[in-house]
């Protein structure tokens, strides 16, 4: 899924977001905005992931509506 999709389906994957990852906020979650770049730099502040870990579950979340 290429960055233009996730930004346009941002405000359905936001809610699973955040199921998935409960730290984030509503306000981490309206600085991301659908950004794959600043979502991955929340997940490695709130999750101290890696940053390959968290492109991975970004992913792992987009498969989820690549349907």
């Amino acid at each position: 899924m290429n960055k233009d999709i996730l930004e346009g389906k941002w405000e359905q994957l936001k809610g699973e977001a955040q199921k998935t990852w409960g730290k984030l906020t509503d306000e981490d979650l309206e600085v991301v905005k659908g950004d794959a770049k600043i979502l991955v730099g929340k997940l490695q502040e709130k999750y101290g992931m890696t940053k390959e870990a968290a492109e991975k579950a970004i992913e792992d979340l987009k498969e989820k509506f690549k349907k």
